[in-house]
């Protein structure tokens, strides 16, 4: 449900997570193709994935795709090839949300639209060619790879905040998770937990739009 702050006429720039408001992620794609790569269960890989030190570098841009794959293959306890793990992780994109595109559609016709996502430089590169067409809703899109920085950090909102050049108020962003959505409005947002493509929806209503 949309945050007790929106109201019509309060925000002057909305912000959109990508992963699971925009593009729709499934993530037991990239075990499922692993293990089947490795001729083991995916259980197995599930059980040793976990998003440590090496994963917030991969997303902050310190390491490569190359060196985070390593980390896998070390933690995991196989012997994949880049190209399958890479095979794999951008398997996880599925599509786009659920109405999304008619809806940034709708918003784009009465405010900017910006986006902000955690991520790394592997699936960039697929999603900006694979989803250009509903990426291209957006006036800018802001990566955690790109810029060093990574929500729910203070420093990575206040730096997306200073380059969109509107008032943290005056900003609706958009998140599926919790823990970025509070984040979000402790530096000022106003914010709006995403747990379906409803959500927007009213949302963007609550603006007016």
């Amino acid at each position: 449900m949309p945050s007790a702050t929106v109201s019509p006429g309060s925000a002057d720039a909305l912000l959109f997570d990508l992963g699971r408001v925009v593009l729709d992620i499934d993530f037991s794609k990239a075990i499922a193709i692993w293990a089947a790569h490795a001729g083991c269960a995916p259980a197995k890989l599930l059980s040793r994935f976990v998003r440590d030190e090496a994963y917030r570098q991969h997303e902050m841009g310190l390491i490569s795709d190359a060196d985070y794959f390593a980390t896998l293959r070390a933690s995991l306890d196989v012997t994949l090839s880049d190209d399958r793990f890479l095979e794999g992780w951008n398997a996880i994109f599925t599509g786009e949300m659920p109405d999304i595109a008619a809806l940034l559609v709708r918003a784009r016709n009465h405010l900017p639209l910006y986006a902000f996502s955690n991520t790394n430089a592997a699936h960039v590169a697929h999603f900006s060619k694979t989803y250009a067409d509903v990426l291209g809703h957006f006036r800018e899109v802001y990566l955690s790879s790109t810029i060093g920085l990574r929500k729910p950090d203070k420093a990575a909102y206040e730096h997306v905040v200073n380059a969109i050049g509107v008032p943290a108020t005056r900003i609706l962003f958009f998140d599926d998770s919790a823990e970025n959505v509070e984040g979000a409005r402790a530096c000022g947002l106003q914010a709006v937990h995403v747990k379906s493509s409803e959500d927007v929806a009213d949302a963007l209503a609550a603006l007016g739009i």
